[in-house]
């Protein structure tokens, strides 16, 4: 079965020394074909970028960066696309399936495999092989996109990593003399504390829309402590009874200390509750930063590490990172590899993530005063350096994953919310529908 651990520092230590992929082999080298190529990168050409998260906050970043590149190359051409994060994959999946793909799009972790299988993507080994940037990219990351994919090829170059943490009111906590949690038990206390209906406050916010199973998927390995997703014999780890426990805790908060318009809200209904005084806690990423900034004051925000597991662990999802592909059909791949290199310089990186408020995967970015002026920032490289962070890694490699997750948990949750099944029931589907598709994976792969 195609399962291995990735278990270490992804980042001060990573960034410098590499991360370390127990089993994962360096050497392994894949055949790549830049076929097609532009006969010189001098030529003139016209690139298209997909943007997988467009909105007022990213956009704004894109488009100045694109507008840098366009004045370092002005043979180069690049025209921006944004799709809204709910649709982007559907989207792409679509321009896959009519063979009419982007040169270049923004791509997260967990799409590489399915489309690499689908045989959408360009190898990057023998760019990456002669790019300046080699040895400065986080090589941990590098390391885990090639794992995850059929043959070990490079199919993405990470610009961002992210961790997923809770922002919290510490002024709500102070105010009410409550204790800004660090245990699960806190957690569930916490929530219940800091809701005041009265005053139109509630202690925290469950993503029930859209994209809300990542968040349920995290909390629940968070709590778990678990390594493992699938087990060596093909068995799911998601209906344990800890996850159990855990999703009849966590989902019977639902109108109790959260908005009743929980069960159909998304990133943007949740953060706009938290940032404008509606909640006290709200589950999210270190990626949200840029919009709590702009809508409160410093001391009105707070990052805190996902609560410690019973026997004080912290648990985060292995992979959580977005990069630049090349899509198999570009006319242009020299520029388009041109336009990949030049958002992952430092110069570039280090716009976007100080924007965003993510972390840069470019060792000369971790060294900016900025980065270590950023306490979330910091609160990531706790986690991330923390020697007993256990790191959990989905089945990426599934082909049905992300489908998985976005038509059965997300829709599971919403039954679960509103009373329609139960945590086991629910629970029991997702890891039949994962224990399936891992069936017929191996069957045809051989893992």
């Amino acid at each position: 079965m195609f399962k291995k651990k990735w278990k270490s520092s992804v980042l001060l230590g990573a960034l410098t020394a590499g991360m370390i992929l127990a089993g994962c082999s360096d050497d392994e080298k894949v055949a790549t074909s830049t076929e097609g190529a532009s006969p010189s990168s001098d030529e003139p050409a016209t690139i298209t970028f997909w943007d997988e998260n467009a909105g007022p906050q990213r956009t704004p970043i894109w488009e100045e960066l694109i507008k840098r590149f366009e004045d370092e190359n002005p043979n180069i051409d690049v025209e921006y696309v944004g799709l809204p994060k709910d649709s982007a994959k559907s989207k792409l999946d679509a321009a896959i399936a009519a063979d009419d793909m982007p040169d270049v799009g923004s791509v997260q972790t967990s799409w590489l495999p399915e489309f690499s299988i689908r045989d959408a993507l360009l190898p990057l080994d023998d760019y990456w092989e002669d790019s300046e940037l080699n040895g400065l990219i986080n090589q941990g990351a590098l390391d885990f996109n090639k794992e995850i994919v059929q043959g070990n090829g490079l199919y993405g170059i990470p610009y961002t990593q992210n961790l997923d943490i809770l922002w919290v009111r510490p002024d709500w906590f102070e105010e009410a003399g409550v204790k800004i949690p660090e245990t699960w038990d806190e957690f569930f206390a916490a929530a219940e504390q800091m809701t005041d209906k009265a005053n139109g406050r509630y202690g925290y916010t469950i993503r029930g829309g859209a994209g809300g199973s990542f968040q349920l998927q995290r909390l629940m390995f968070a709590y778990n402590g678990f390594e493992d997703y699938v087990t060596e014999d093909g068995k799911s780890t998601i209906n344990d009874p800890k996850n159990v426990e855990f999703v009849e805790k966590y989902l019977s908060m639902y109108e109790k200390f959260t908005p009743k318009s929980d069960i159909t809200n998304g990133y943007k209904e949740m953060i706009a509750g938290f940032d404008t005084g509606v909640i006290a806690m709200v589950h999210h990423n270190i990626g949200s930063y840029g919009e709590h900034k702009k809508a409160l004051e410093e001391n009105q925000f707070q990052a805190i590490p996902l609560p410690k597991t019973a026997d004080g662990k912290y648990v985060a999802e292995g992979g959580n990172t977005i990069g630049l592909s090349i899509f198999k059909t570009t006319e242009n791949p020299d520029a388009a590899w041109k336009f990949v290199e030049f958002i992952n310089s430092a110069e570039s990186q280090s716009y976007w993530n100080e924007q965003v408020g993510q972390i840069p995967t470019n060792a000369d970015v971790i060294k900016e005063d900025w980065v270590k002026n950023s306490p979330h920032i910091q609160i990531a490289f706790d986690v991330y350096d923390d020697p007993n962070t256990i790191l959990y890694k989905p089945p990426f490699y599934l082909p049905d994953y992300r489908s998985i997750l976005d038509n059965l948990v997300d829709s599971g949750t919403q039954s679960v919310m509103s009373g329609k099944s139960t945590a086991q029931e629910f629970l029991d589907e997702w890891a039949k529908a994962i224990e399936d598709s891992q069936k017929q994976y191996s069957e045809h792969f051989g893992k």
